[in-house]
């Protein structure tokens, strides 16, 4: 079943599937590391709930939930 990744909640597991974003944004994830069939896990999301840390690609990187929410993950 597919999900987006703001929907993860912290220390869950996921693989990114597909990407929603337009065509710059989009370029912008993949170059961020959120690439399909990579793995990727939820780590916390700030005090507020925006925005949230994810692992991918061996770094952190932290996304506004409106970012993650175009990102496909199963």
């Amino acid at each position: 079943m597919e999900n987006t990744l703001d929907r993860l909640a912290a220390g869950e597991r996921a693989t990114v599937s597909a990407l929603l974003a337009p065509e710059g944004e989009r370029l912008r994830l993949l170059e961020l590391g959120f690439v399909p069939g990579r793995p990727v896990a939820a780590l916390q999301a700030a005090p507020w709930g925006d925005p949230v840390a994810y692992a991918v690609c061996g770094s952190v990187i932290a996304l506004r939930r409106s970012d993650a929410r175009r990102i496909l993950v199963q």
